[in-house]
């Protein structure tokens, strides 16, 4: 044992050292002589793409510009957000409501854009918290976000969230193993291997987008890390990189790599659903959190569910089964035809293909090796199509370009690798700067990519960018790929970390019905002021409702006098706007809260608590006219048990005249 952990530590020093201290050979002209050109997007002419990229540890999703590199927005997701107001505004703290109670901050590491039929839509974008399992949905036509549902019986998140071609379902593994929800987890932790279960979600996706819990898989005690969807003839199975076959819970760089090989896990979920029709599931309790977006009200609600179907993979023996996959596998990948799924053990220097033909023959026939905790264990050549050999060290992701290649990404040998789906033979490398992780490609996992551009998000930065203290810049580098050799055109930074990403022609998107602005006519918030002539302050015991409007360059009202030490107060700011390109923001001095970003036509709230008698100055927060600085005003807070009558005005409450 002390020898296997002395060999362990060797090769991750070893490897780090080649990483941090060997810049690739050819570095130096890596960038032809018309990158610029291919990168280049003028002022005032528009992207090919736009591409969806994890915000990581930030728990939010940033979208930028192809090629170009620029950034246009960052979606508040999982994490709260100043800028917009997001999980500080009364209307969006629900969004960000758990099992767990309010949770302001998430890890978001997967994106994954609907499909209809296997291609792109572009009609939502789904993503994943880490931490706190959970699922959101992006809505495309105001991206924002419209939907996030709580994973129960998970502990971790990570495997997630990949979809059916249809977009059918959006599902789910566990990364950390854990007891279920539905159990008793107070137990000992050496007690892995007896108590400690995984569970795949499959969360069913409505025909408007919305959610639902359909079912969980109970499976064994493994560590889940990626997944995607079979699509054509693999339409119906979903395919999962497991880890940690040997349900280790301590060390595990050491103890979760003693096998040679760990497993896929292949699951078809069409037949999951016949057992779940013929009653095989069981009703376990568990709670979870539903929150859901309301457009017409632009409110939050939170529901918490108490109960979820769950499948026992080991008890069905026919919903699940195991591939053998060099060991520690990290992605898990499908070609546009649905025939060939690429592993990518991390610990390997080959790259494994098995294919969706020969994994069906190898089940009818029963060419099983035993089974894995009741799973039924396929023999590895049995549904091998081939391997890649020598590629590269290090291989994680793998995407296609729809013309019979694959690309891989090496994190140790820093490069992006292109080979042959059929063949298998390497075509061409190009290197990355530097430990590259994810890659994209527009449309890259669906039946039909896009190509054209390959995106690198990268672990270290080192010398690219300008240096910022002990931190550095996180970095993607987009890469031309319209023809046989690959050429790297640009770098540019992101917000941090970012992991996975997906990408969609801008015309598919910005097409799709774009809201410009919220009409005041269809506003249904409960404390909407459609016009300056309906606001009001009306107090209930020591609530007190400030009923706003904000326009081009002003607060109506924006004198209010009567409000006492000890009240709550709610900004309810409508923002009467109908262009759009007007947003206003409120702010209000000695709030501990963030400020309000008030789209042409929404209504937004913010819980004031004054905790001292005072003057207080509010203003507009979004640079939205000339008079910007002028829109402005101020609440008079007198001390509790004050007799001050409430009153509040707009344009009127002047100084009296003077002799």
């Amino acid at each position: 044992m002390k020898n296997k952990f002395v060999k362990a530590i060797f090769a991750i020093v070893l490897g780090s050292a080649l990483v941090t201290s060997c810049k690739p050979k050819n570095s130096g002209d890596a960038v032809s002589g018309d990158a610029a050109q291919k990168a280049y997007v003028a002022p005032g002419k528009y992207d090919e793409f736009y591409n969806f990229v994890s915000g990581g540890f930030s728990g939010q999703l940033s979208v930028y510009g192809l090629p170009s590199g620029r950034l246009f927005r960052v979606i508040p997701v999982f994490s709260v957000d100043p800028e917009k107001g997001w999980g500080y505004s009364e209307e969006t703290k629900p969004m960000l409501n758990t099992s767990n109670g309010f949770v302001p901050w998430d890890d978001l590491h997967h994106t994954e854009m609907s499909q209809t039929n296997g291609e792109v839509d572009g009609r939502w974008v789904f993503g994943n918290a880490n931490n706190t399992p959970r699922i959101a949905r992006i809505d495309l036509k105001t991206f924002k976000t419209a939907e996030i549902i709580e994973l129960p019986n998970s502990g971790g998140n990570h495997s997630s969230p990949f979809i059916t071609e249809n977009t059918e379902y959006v599902v789910a593994g566990t990364r950390f193993s854990v007891p279920a929800d539905y159990s008793n987890g107070d137990v000992p932790i050496n007690t892995y291997k007896e108590n400690f279960k995984g569970h795949i979600s499959f969360v069913k996706v409505g025909k408007e987008g919305e959610m639902d819990l359909a079912f969980q898989i109970v499976t064994p005690g493994v560590n889940f890390d990626l997944s995607h969807a079979g699509k054509g003839k693999s339409h119906g199975w979903f395919f999962f990189s497991c880890y940690n076959t040997e349900q280790a819970n301590t060390l595990l760089e050491v103890n979760a790599s003693q096998r040679d090989k760990d497993f896929i896990m292949a699951v078809n979920w069409k037949k999951a659903e016949e057992y779940i029709k013929a009653g095989k599931g069981k009703k376990q309790s568990v709670k979870y959190a539903h929150n859901k977006w309301n457009e017409k009200t632009h409110t939050a609600t939170s529901e918490i569910k108490n109960e979820v179907l769950v499948l026992d993979s080991a008890e069905l023996k026919d919903i699940c089964y195991m591939i053998p996959c060099p060991k520690s596998p990290h992605g898990c990948d499908v070609d546009p035809t649905g025939e060939y799924i690429v592993g990518s053990g991390k610990l390997a220097a080959l790259i494994p293909v098995f294919s969706f033909d020969k994994l069906m023959r190898a089940i009818k026939n029963k060419q099983f090796e035993g089974d894995y905790s009741g799973i039924p264990v396929v023999k590895y050549e049995a549904a091998l199509h081939g391997e890649v050999q020598k590629p590269g060290l290090g291989p994680l992701h793998t995407e296609f370009d729809g013309k019979g290649n694959a690309y891989t990404t090496f994190f140790v040998s820093s490069e992006v690798v292109k080979w042959d789906i059929k063949s298998l033979k390497v075509l061409d490398r190009v290197p990355t700067y530097y430990s590259v992780g994810h890659l994209c490609i527009p449309g890259g996992d669906s039946k039909k990519p896009f190509g054209k551009y390959l995106i690198a998000y990268n672990k270290i930065t080192k010398d690219r960018y300008l240096p910022t203290g002990p931190e550095l810049a996180q970095s993607a580098q987009i890469f031309d790929i319209s023809g046989d050799k690959m050429q790297l055109i640009l770098d540019f930074p992101t917000i941090g970390e970012p992991h996975y990403a997906q990408a969609a022609p801008a015309d598919l998107i910005r097409n799709n019905g774009q809201l410009k602005f919220y009409p005041i006519k269809d506003n249904n918030h409960p404390y909407a002021t459609k016009g300056e002539k309906e606001a009001k302050v009306v107090r209930e015991g020591n609530k007190v409702h400030v009923y706003m409007t904000s326009i081009r360059s002003h607060f109506a009202p924006d004198n209010i006098e009567g409000i006492k030490v000890g009240d709550e107060v709610y900004f309810h700011v409508t923002n009467l706007e109908q262009d759009w390109d007007v947003p206003h923001g409120f702010a209000i001095k000695g709030a501990d809260n963030g400020e309000l970003l008030i789209m042409p036509g929404e209504t937004t709230t913010l819980k004031w608590l004054p905790k001292k008698a005072g003057m207080y100055p509010m203003y507009c927060t979004d640079f939205c006219s000339a008079l910007h600085q002028e829109m402005q005003g101020y609440v008079r807070v007198s001390p509790a048990g004050s007799s001050v009558p409430l009153t509040w005005s707009v344009g009127t409450n002047l100084p009296k005249a003077t002799k």
